[in-house]
């Protein structure tokens, strides 16, 4: 199932991540989760939204780290993305067309494969991982730009066999869209803008987000 606020080419500023958190609450809670239903955040600005979210469905929180691959010679160039377990989701296209070969693509997994595991670990401190098992589960993150991220992040909790598996984001390029509804039972996307560009466009703040403020945010109530 598709949700869509609104589709198109105009920039739509959010005016902050806990702003464009608090949307996507509203549109969420007409959607009639249970009331054990768990929001993951993908660090680090996925996390700012998905506390606002959590605390306008009185959810519990928990974060979910999958890491970009990112190209040689451009790491903000994603070719992929890893979590800590299950496999890589790899962009071949794109691979094919870099030339990036193989040895690149096995080192940078193995890197981001254990970044992926220290953070978690440090965002948690010592508590475990929320059980998803038989859950319905939200994963957000802050915007979409080639996919791979919540692509990686969303096969490691259907791995974990949740009831239903949602991905919701403030926004994502409309291109994207036909790759994630075979990945979730439901998208809930503020905007789909054609003309995409980067995701700090479409917010009037989008400051770099710390390692201890998504600690914070995991353990505030």
């Amino acid at each position: 199932m598709l949700d869509l606020s609104r589709m198109g080419n105009h920039d739509s500023l959010f005016q902050d991540r806990k702003e464009a958190g608090f949307l996507l609450a509203e549109k969420l809670k007409d959607l009639g989760f249970a009331r054990d239903v768990l929001i993951l955040g993908i660090p680090r600005g996925g996390v700012v939204v998905a506390k606002a979210v959590a605390d306008i469905l009185g959810a519990d929180l928990d974060v979910i780290c999958a890491r970009k691959l990112g190209a040689p010679g451009n790491p903000e160039l994603a070719i992929g993305a890893v979590g800590q377990e299950g496999k890589a989701v790899l962009d071949r296209e794109l691979i094919g067309d870099l030339g990036v070969p193989g040895s690149y693509i096995k080192k940078e997994i193995e890197k981001q494969r254990k970044e992926a595991k220290r953070r978690e670990i440090f965002f948690r401190k010592k508590r475990k991982p929320l059980e998803v098992l038989g859950r319905e589960v939200i994963l957000v993150d802050d915007g979409i730009a080639t996919g791979s991220t919540v692509l990686a992040a969303g096969k490691i909790i259907k791995a974990k066999n949740p009831k239903k598996l949602v991905l919701a984001v403030p926004v994502a390029p409309l291109r994207t869209i036909g790759d994630l509804e075979g990945n979730f039972d439901q998208l809930v996307i503020l905007e789909t803008p054609a003309d995409f560009g980067a995701v700090g466009r479409f917010y009037q703040s989008f400051p770099q987000v710390e390692d201890g403020e998504v600690k914070k945010l995991l353990t505030k109530k």
